[in-house]
């Protein structure tokens, strides 16, 4: 369902953008902006407290940033946006960049696919709704065909932990959500200009953290 709602939350500020909305003022868009962040926080920090183990969240973070950083993984796709491309192809391509290389694409559609539970997803709909409204009142109504690959991206991601929920025991689960949900936050934190946190960095975090509950478990560490 999570997905669903961001493509139909795209196609929707891309439609009010091309055709009804043709400026926002700038007050309006930093308060609005400002209210999603704060949604964000709330799913986060909801989500944050499903962690099993703080301190497996905690190096998992620790180790999963510096491991992207090493990659250089918050340079995935900067700077490509309109590069050979005329500005009709612009339009599209820019907001298939933003909504698909943000970390809440993959965090949201894990939590929607492993739990049912599409709060991410929803929360990341308002935000590409407005951030699609703004595009398509620049670039026009192509940036709706953005909708056609995160249907895609996210939900082939959707469909890859559900397939995996019935052989991921409760620990690790709990440690995935956890770990995820102070992503949110960081991300949230962002968004109000508080921090300015690479988050995209953090997300080999989401395979050390509850491969390291698992090791945990297998050697009988802990309860």
């Amino acid at each position: 369902m999570g997905t669903l709602v961001n493509a139909g939350a795209i196609l929707l500020g891309s439609a009010l953008g091309a055709w009804f909305v043709r400026e926002i003022p700038p007050g309006i868009r930093r308060a609005v902006t400002q209210a999603l962040a704060l949604a964000v926080l709330l799913v986060g920090l909801r989500l944050s407290l499903e962690t099993p183990d703080t301190l497996v969240a905690v190096v998992a973070l620790a180790a999963g940033g510096a491991l992207g950083a090493g990659l250089r993984l918050d340079r995935v796709g900067r700077g490509r946006a309109g590069a050979g491309a005329g500005a009709e192809a612009t339009g599209p391509l820019l907001a298939t960049l933003i909504f698909l290389t943000g970390p809440m694409a993959i965090l949201g559609s894990i939590a929607d696919g492993l739990r049912g539970d599409p709060s991410i997803l929803l929360a990341k709909s308002a935000l590409d709704g407005t951030t699609a409204l703004v595009l398509a009142s620049t670039f026009g109504w192509t940036v709706a065909l953005s909708a056609l690959p995160v249907l895609a991206y996210q939900g082939g991601i959707t469909l890859a932990a559900r397939l995996l929920a019935p052989v991921l025991s409760a620990p690790l689960q709990g440690e995935l959500s956890g770990v995820g949900g102070l992503m949110v936050i960081a991300i949230g934190l962002n968004l109000l200009e508080v921090t300015s946190i690479q988050v995209v960095n953090l997300l080999p975090a989401l395979i050390l953290a509850p491969a390291a509950v698992a090791l945990r478990l297998a050697l009988g560490w802990g309860p």
